[in-house]
């Protein structure tokens, strides 16, 4: 009897951790990805929005966006850099709630870049990120605890 007890635990797989277990399933993998990628993103971007080394954000702002903020447009843009580090910062602890706040914020980008009647391709590009966005946050709600 004694054998077969030890045969059968030395045929039981050991059991990873949960979390190493996770990531190595496709959905955690693709959970993993989404949360890094929309972490790093928004933080990389608002953070640009004080130095300005990729572009000169404020001419993305549509004048109709812009009629409706306080301030000017560089302004408009520091508080735009304000926000998207926050919701960097709330996909890394909260990616439930992150995911669906940076879907919301890539929505108003888009409708920004559909009032300024160019920039076609930039929102489709937000669209795609949209998507992705939703797909975190539907990804996190199926994560273990």
């Amino acid at each position: 009897m004694a054998t077969d007890a030890a045969a059968h635990e030395a045929a039981e797989p050991v059991k990873a951790e949960p979390a190493k277990a996770e990531r190595r399933q496709p959905a955690g993998q693709a959970f993993l990805l989404l949360r890094t990628v929309f972490t790093v993103a928004p933080i990389l971007f608002g953070l640009d929005k004080f130095v300005e080394v990729l572009t000169t954000w404020e001419r993305y702002l549509a004048p109709q966006i812009d009629r409706l903020v306080p301030g000017t447009a560089h302004q408009a843009m520091l508080i735009v850099g304000v926000i998207e580090i926050a919701a960097g910062v709330l996909v890394a602890l909260r990616p439930k709630i992150g995911g669906y706040v940076v879907a919301a914020w890539l929505a108003g980008i888009i409708v920004n870049l559909l009032l300024l009647g160019d920039y076609f391709d930039v929102a489709l590009r937000d669209f795609g990120l949209f998507v992705a966005a939703l797909a975190l946050a539907r990804l996190s709600t199926a994560r273990r605890r």
